[in-house]
C-alpha cells in the first residue's frame, strides 16, 4: 500500500514539475518574441576623420522601411567622450536598439555596447578591440596600404588625414568632389583615442554583424578579417573602400537590417 502511493505521489510530482516547466517556456517566450520584434531602433557612430552626414542614404533606406534610426556626432576627443555622447543616445531610445559603429566607432561600440538597451553590434570597416587592447594596436597589426594618409598628432594631439592621399586612402570610389569635401569637413581625432585601451567587448556576450571593405585603404581589410573571426560575427564582404557606408550604401544597409531581423543566428 504505501509502496503505491508513493508511486502515485512520484508520478504527480512529475506531472508538476513537468506543468511548470511547460508554463515557465509559454511565458518566456512570448516575452522574447515580443522583445525581437519590437527591435525598431537603429543607433550609428561615426569614425574618425569624419561625421555622422556621410550616413544620410543609409538613413534615408533605412527610415523608408520604418526604422527609427540615431546618427552620433561623437566628438572624438577621447574614448570615454565618445562612449558617453553614444549611451547619451542609447539613453534616448524607447525599447531595444542595434549599435552600429565604422571604424573607429568600432571601439566605440565595443565599449558602450554593453548597455541593456542594445541587443545586436554592427560593424562597418571598424575596429572590433578585445578588452585590454588599443585601437592603435590593431590598426598597426599589419602593414598600412601605401594610399593610406594617416598623419602623425600635431601640437595639439590631434591627428588629421592628408589632403593628398585623402581621395585614394579613405575615399577612393567616390568623385573627387565628393573627396574633397570630406576633407574639408573631417573631424580630428584625438591620439589618446588610439591609445586607450577598452575595458569591456560587448561583442563576447551579444551576436555581431560585420562589414569587411575588400578595397579599404585606411584599415587593413586582413585586420578587420581577422578581427571579426576572433569575435564569430556573422560577417559580409563588400567591394569597397574606407567609406563602404557611403559608396555602397544599400548594401550595408542591407546588413544592418540583417542584424535588426536576427538573420543568421
Amino acid at each position: 500500500m504505501k509502496t503505491k502511493i508513493y508511486s502515485l505521489k512520484l508520478k504527480v510530482g512529475v506531472a508538476l514539475l513537468s506543468l511548470i516547466v511547460f508554463c515557465t517556456s509559454w511565458l518566456l517566450q512570448p516575452a522574447q518574441a515580443q522583445t525581437k520584434e519590437k527591435i525598431n531602433n537603429i543607433v550609428i557612430v561615426h569614425g574618425a576623420f569624419a561625421d555622422g552626414s556621410g550616413w544620410e542614404e543609409v538613413y534615408n533606406i533605412l527610415t523608408r522601411k520604418g526604422y527609427h534610426v540615431t546618427i552620433v556626432q561623437n566628438p572624438l576627443s577621447s574614448l570615454e567622450d565618445d562612449v558617453a555622447a553614444t549611451n547619451y543616445a542609447l539613453e534616448r531610445q524607447q525599447g531595444p536598439a542595434i549599435l552600429v559603429g565604422h571604424s573607429w566607432g568600432g571601439t566605440v561600440i565595443t565599449q558602450a555596447g554593453v548597455s541593456p538597451k542594445v541587443i545586436r553590434l554592427v560593424y562597418i570597416a571598424a575596429f572590433q578591440p578585445e578588452v585590454g587592447e588599443t585601437t592603435g594596436q590593431l590598426a598597426s597589426s599589419e602593414p598600412a596600404a601605401p594610399e593610406n594618409g594617416i598623419m602623425l598628432p600635431d601640437e595639439n594631439g590631434l591627428i588629421y588625414y592628408s589632403k593628398e592621399k585623402f581621395h585614394k586612402g579613405f575615399a577612393g570610389d567616390l568623385s573627387k568632389e565628393k573627396a574633397d569635401f570630406m576633407y574639408d569637413s573631417q573631424g580630428a581625432i584625438a591620439v589618446k583615442c588610439f591609445t586607450t585601451p577598452v575595458t569591456v567587448a560587448a561583442w563576447k556576450t551579444k551576436p555581431t554583424y560585420a562589414v569587411v571593405a575588400t578595397e579599404d585603404k585606411s584599415i587593413n581589410p586582413t585586420i578587420e578579417r581577422k578581427m571579426y573571426k576572433r569575435a564569430g560575427s556573422i560577417v559580409t564582404e563588400i567591394n569597397g573602400s574606407h567609406a563602404v557606408f557611403m559608396s555602397q550604401s544599400k548594401k550595408v544597409a542591407a546588413v544592418i537590417e540583417a542584424a535588426v531581423l536576427g538573420t543568421g543566428l
